[in-house]
């Protein structure tokens, strides 16, 4: 979803909000790349703004995922929300200007794709590993019994 952000980038104190549910085709591919299950639609607020000539891109993004706990095993939905803020850019002037800025965003033919900004940033920021509850016991080595549930009594 290409958002053409020209009038923003050229009118100093401008402000174009931002608020989206991201496609079902862009989770679907997500999902088949990385694995992530979404458990409801992955909402997206926020706006871009030009601040004395600088355009910032602040983006509130929320989710619930189902995950499967990496220590039991237990499937459960859990909710996650980040804040980013990126400084978007028309092109660079040249291929050094390129390589010291990487962390801005090119605006090309002056339009973003906020859904496309949104979903990487989610992806950075998700945890490597998934758990019901931060002090999850997981499985007994042993037995297999799930430690949240029972004391089996084994040690290790």
């Amino acid at each position: 979803m290409l958002l053409n952000i020209k009038n923003v980038l050229n009118v100093p104190g401008t402000v174009l909000p931002v608020d989206l549910t991201v496609s079902d085709e862009r989770l679907e591919t997500v999902h088949q790349v990385h694995g992530f299950t979404f458990a409801a639609p992955v909402t997206v607020k926020g706006q871009i703004e030009n601040r004395a000539g600088v355009t910032a891109l602040q983006l509130h993004i929320s989710c619930s995922l189902l995950v499967t706990c990496d220590r039991c095993l237990k499937e459960t939905v859990q909710d996650f929300a980040y804040d980013e803020e990126h400084i978007i850019v028309r092109r660079f002037e040249s291929e050094e200007e390129e390589f010291e800025l990487e962390n801005y965003i090119v605006a090309k033919a002056e339009s973003i794709d906020p859904e496309e900004i949104a979903v990487t940033d989610l992806i950075l920021e998700l945890p490597s590993k998934m758990l019901c509850k931060e002090d999850c016991k997981g499985l007994c080595p042993v037995c297999g019994c799930d430690r949240n549930e029972t004391d089996c009594g084994h040690t290790s």
